[in-house]
C-alpha cells in the first residue's frame, strides 16, 4: 500500500466554482419558495377558472312551488320594479306604450355583439342583466355595450338560485359581479335580476327575504311583465307573439343572448322592434323607464354619487332626448372609482390570465399525458427485446456473446470523502471479487480515518492514495492515472459489489466498439418506506430506461454506483470534467461524442446505501437533476455532430430533455387536474382514470420486476409512491429548472452514511 499527496498542511483555496456555489447556497431556500409558488400560482389559476365555469361552488338547486303568503299581497300584485327606499317595499309598472328591453345571462362574444347590432341599427338602448363570470371572460363585449348606450344589471356572479344560499355567498354574488362591471367598462349598477325569477307574483317565502336583503343594499329588483321564453326556440313568430304586451300596456320584455344558440333571438329582436314601433310604442331602459314614471321627461337624466361601492356612483342617461334629475334610487349604470375601479381591473387581469394559462395547460396536460404513456409503451417493448437479445439461449442466432471472455486484471477506483462507516464493507465486497482486480482508494481530503481502515483492511490489492478534498471528479481522475490496467471500473465508497459484478461488468468490452458500461445499481437499504420508494424507482426508472437506451445507442448516464470504463477513452475526453455535478452523465456524454459505444450490462449488479431521510433524497436529487441539466447544456453542441457522434445528439438529448426535464416538470399537471376534477367535476371518472393510469404503471413495474428478478411485494408500495414521492421528485426538479433560469451555482454536498449495507447476501 501508497500513499500520495500527504493528507496534513495547508489545504488549498477553493475553486472559482466552490467560491460560487457557496455564494449562492444563501439563495437556494428562496428558490424553494419560488418553486412552490409556481405551484400554487398554477392552482389559484384552475380554482379561478373553475369557478368562473361554475365548477366550483356551483349550485344548481332552483326552487320551485313555494309557499307565498308570507309575502305582502300588495307586492304580489305590483308592477316588475321593486324598490324599497326608506326602508319601505314599493312597486312600479311601466306607463303605457313603453317597453325595457331587457337581455339574461350575457355577455357572450357571438350572441351579444348582434343583439347591439340590431338595437343600434332601430336606434334604441336596452337592460343587460349580466353574469359576472361571463362579464369577467368577455370584458370587451361589455364595454361595446355600455359605449352604445346600454345599461347594465347584475344577474349574479356563477348564476345561482339566491333562495338557498347564505347572506354572506349573496353579497359576494353581488360584489364580485360589481367589480366585473368596474375592470370591464368602469362602471356600477344599482339594477338587480334574480336567476329564475319571472313576473314579481313568483316571489315566495324563500325568495322575499333575499329581495327585502337586496333592497336594503341599494338596489332595485326587476322583474317581468312579458317573458318572450326565446330560450324554448319555438320560432321567430312566436317569440315575437309572446313578448307582445296586451292592450298597449307597458311592459318589461325579458329575452336572451346566451344559453345556447340565439339565431331566432336575433331575427326576432328586428321584427319585434318594428312591429312594436309600428303600434305606437317606445323603447327606453329600466333607468329611463323609472325616470319617466317620475315625471322627468321623455328621456333618461343622470344623478350623482360617489362611486364608492353598491347604490352609488354616477348615473348615466342614454342618448338624450330630454334631460332631468334622477335619484339614486332610479339610476342604474354609475361610473366606477377608488378601488372599486382598480380591483375590478385586477379581477378582469386575473381572468384573462387564467383563460389564457388554463386551455394552454390543458393541451400540455394531453401532451404530457401521451408522452408518459407512450414512455412506458416504448420502456415495455424495447426492454422485452433487450432482455430476449442478451439472455437468449437457443434459436437463431444461438447464445448472446460479447466476443471472447475477458478475464484480463481490472483497475476498481473508490472515491472516499468520510466513509468510514462504509469504506469496510466496500472493501470487503471487492475481495470476495471473482475477477482478478487492483484496489485504488483516494481519499479526498477525509477526517474521520477513511484511509485508515482502508490501510488496516489487509487487502494485498489494495492502494490507498490520499490527497487534498478536491471532489468526486478530481479523485476519480486521480485513480485513472494510477491505474495499472487498461480497464477501470469506478464505484462509490458506500457500494457494495456482488461477487461476479466486475467480471459481468467487463465483459462487453470484448466488442472492441464498447468504450463504457452501466452496471445494475439496486437499493440495499429498502426496508425502510423512503427505501422501498427509491428501490421501485432504482428497478423501474433506471434499469428500465438503460435498457431502452441501451437499444437506442444513447445511454445518457453511467450510474456511479457502478461503471466500468476503457481507460484510454477516459483520458481521451479530458477525464471527469468538474464543469457540473453529475460527472457520470456528462462523462457519458462525452464518450458517445468521442465515438464509443456505451451499453448496459444488466447482470452487473451493485448494492447502494440509498438517501435514508426526505432531507438527504431531496439533497441528493437535487444535485442529480440540476447536473444533469448542466451537463445536457454543456454538450447541446452534440445536436448538430455528425456521424456515430452525434447519435447522441439526435436521439438521446431529445429523449432525456423530453422524459427526464419536459414531460416531469409538466406532469404534476396531471395531479392538480386530476384532483381538481375529483373534488369538483366528476369524482368517480376522475378516480377510475388515475387508477387506470396507476395500473399502466403497476405492469411497467411489475415487468421491470420480473427482468431483475426482484420481489414483487414492493410494489405495494406503488400507489402511495404516485402520492407522495412522485410529488417531491416533481418539486425537486422544478427547483432545479428555477435555479438553472436564474442562473444559480450548486455546491457538492455529503450524505450522511450509516454503513447499513452490507454483504450483498445479506441485503437481498
Amino acid at each position: 500500500m501508497t500513499s500520495t499527496t500527504p493528507s496534513r498542511g495547508r489545504r488549498r483555496a477553493p475553486s472559482r466554482m466552490e467560491r460560487a456555489a457557496g455564494r449562492a447556497a444563501a439563495l437556494q431556500k428562496p428558490r424553494v419558495i419560488l418553486a412552490l409558488l409556481l405551484l400554487l400560482g398554477l392552482t389559484s389559476v384552475m380554482l379561478l377558472d373553475g369557478y368562473l365555469r361554475s365548477e366550483i361552488g356551483n349550485d344548481a338547486r332552483v326552487r320551485d312551488g313555494a309557499a307565498y303568503d308570507k309575502v305582502p299581497q300588495k307586492i304580489l300584485d305590483g308592477g316588475p320594479l321593486l324598490t324599497f327606499a326608506g326602508g319601505t317595499a314599493r312597486t312600479r309598472s311601466l306607463p303605457k306604450k313603453t317597453i325595457a328591453l331587457t337581455f339574461d345571462d350575457g355577455p357572450t362574444p357571438t350572441w351579444t355583439p348582434r343583439i347591439l347590432k340590431v338595437l343600434e341599427d332601430n336606434d334604441i338602448e336596452a337592460t343587460f342583466f349580466v353574469v359576472g363570470s361571463m362579464v369577467s371572460r368577455y370584458p370587451d363585449v361589455v364595454k361595446d355595450l355600455v359605449d352604445q348606450g346600454n345599461e347594465v344589471g347584475i344577474h349574479t356572479f356563477t348564476h345561482v338560485d339566491l333562495s338557498y344560499q347564505s347572506t354572506g355567498r349573496l353579497q359576494r354574488e353581488l360584489k364580485q359581479t360589481q367589480l366585473a362591471l368596474a375592470g370591464a367598462a368602469g362602471v356600477t349598477t344599482t339594477l338587480f335580476r334574480a336567476p329564475y325569477s319571472s313576473e314579481i307574483n313568483a316571489v315566495d317565502n324563500y325568495s322575499w327575504p333575499v329581495y327585502q336583503e337586496i333592497g336594503a343594499l341599494g338596489y332595485t329588483s326587476v322583474f317581468v311583465d312579458t317573458d318572450s321564453d326565446d330560450w324554448k326556440k319555438p320560432g321567430v313568430s312566436k317569440i315575437v307573439r309572446w313578448a307582445t304586451p296586451k292592450k298597449n300596456e307597458g311592459a318589461v320584455v325579458l329575452m336572451h343572448d346566451a344559453g345556447g344558440d340565439r339565431s331566432e333571438t336575433v331575427t326576432a329582436l328586428d321584427a319585434y322592434i318594428k312591429k312594436m314601433k309600428a303600434k305606437g310604442y317606445s323603447f327606453t331602459t329600466v333607468s329611463g323607464a323609472m325616470a319617466k314614471l317620475d315625471g322627468d321627461g321623455d328621456g333618461d337624466g343622470g344623478g350623482v354619487g360617489d362611486g364608492s361601492g353598491v347604490g352609488s356612483g354616477v348615473g348615466i342617461g342614454g342618448k338624450g332626448e330630454g334631460a332631468g334629475a334622477v335619484n339614486a334610487e332610479q339610476s342604474g349604470r354609475r361610473a366606477a372609482t377608488g378601488a372599486t375601479l382598480y380591483e375590478g381591473k385586477a379581477l378582469v387581469w386575473a381572468v384573462a390570465v387564467a383563460e389564457w394559462i388554463v386551455p394552454l395547460l390543458s393541451s400540455l396536460l394531453f401532451v404530457v399525458g401521451a408522452a408518459v404513456l407512450g414512455r412506458f409503451a416504448m420502456m415495455l417493448v424495447l426492454a422485452r427485446r433487450h432482455h430476449r437479445q442478451r439472455n437468449r439461449r437457443r434459436g437463431k442466432g444461438g447464445r448472446f456473446s460479447w466476443g471472447p471472455t475477458v478475464t484480463r486484471p481490472v483497475t476498481v477506483i473508490v472515491p472516499a470523502y468520510n466513509e468510514k462507516e462504509c469504506i469496510a464493507n466496500t472493501l470487503d465486497s471487492l475481495a470476495r471479487s471473482t475477477h482478478p482486480i487492483e484496489i485504488i482508494v483516494v481519499d479526498d481530503g477525509s477526517t474521520d480515518g477513511t484511509s485508515e481502515i482502508a490501510e488496516s483492511s489487509g487487502m494485498p490489492n489494495v492502494r490507498v492514495i490520499r490527497q487534498h478534498n478536491a471532489g468526486k471528479p478530481s479523485a476519480l481522475n486521480n485513480g485513472v492515472r494510477n491505474a495499472s490496467h487498461d480497464l477501470v471500473v469506478m464505484m462509490d465508497g458506500d457500494t457494495v459489489f456482488e461477487p461476479d459484478a466486475v467480471h459481468q461488468l467487463v465483459q462487453p468490452f470484448a466488442d472492441p466498439e464498447v468504450g463504457a458500461v452501466a452496471g445494475n445499481a439496486k437499493v440495499g437499504n429498502r426496508d425502510t418506506l423512503i427505501g422501498a420508494w427509491q428501490h421501485i424507482e432504482y428497478v423501474m426508472g433506471f434499469n428500465l430506461d438503460r435498457r431502452m437506451y441501451d437499444l437506442l445507442r444513447c445511454m445518457p448516464t453511467i450510474p456511479g454506483a457502478i461503471g466500468a470504463f476503457r481507460r484510454d477513452a477516459v483520458l481521451e475526453v479530458g477525464g471527469m470534467s468538474e464543469d457540473t455535478l453529475a460527472e457520470d452523465t456528462d462523462i457519458t456524454i462525452a464518450l458517445h461524442r468521442a465515438g464509443r459505444r456505451v451499453v448496459y450490462q444488466e447482470h452487473a449488479r451493485a448494492w447502494t446505501e440509498a438517501p435514508a431521510s426526505l432531507k438527504q433524497l431531496w439533497s441528493q436529487r437535487y444535485r442529480w437533476s440540476y447536473g444533469t441539466m448542466q451537463a445536457l447544456w454543456k454538450h447541446r453542441k452534440s445536436l448538430t455532430d455528425r456521424g456515430p457522434s452525434g447519435r447522441f445528439g439526435r436521439v438521446g438529448m431529445p429523449l432525456v430533455v423530453l422524459f427526464q426535464i419536459v414531460t416531469p416538470v409538466f406532469a404534476p399537471l396531471i395531479d392538480v387536474f386530476t384532483v381538481y376534477s375529483m373534488i369538483f367535476v366528476d369524482l368517480w371518472m376522475s378516480l377510475l382514470a388515475w387508477l387506470a393510469v396507476l395500473v399502466v404503471q403497476l405492469v411497467c413495474a411489475a415487468y421491470a420486476f420480473r427482468l431483475d428478478r426482484e420481489k414483487y411485494r414492493y410494489l405495494a408500495m406503488l400507489p402511495l409512491q404516485q402520492l407522495a414521492y412522485r410529488q417531491m421528485m416533481y418539486l425537486v426538479l422544478i427547483h432545479s429548472c428555477v435555479t438553472a433560469l436564474t442562473g444559480g451555482r450548486l455546491r457538492w454536498q455529503k450524505l450522511k452514511r450509516t454503513g447499513e449495507v452490507g454483504t450483498p447476501a445479506g441485503v437481498r
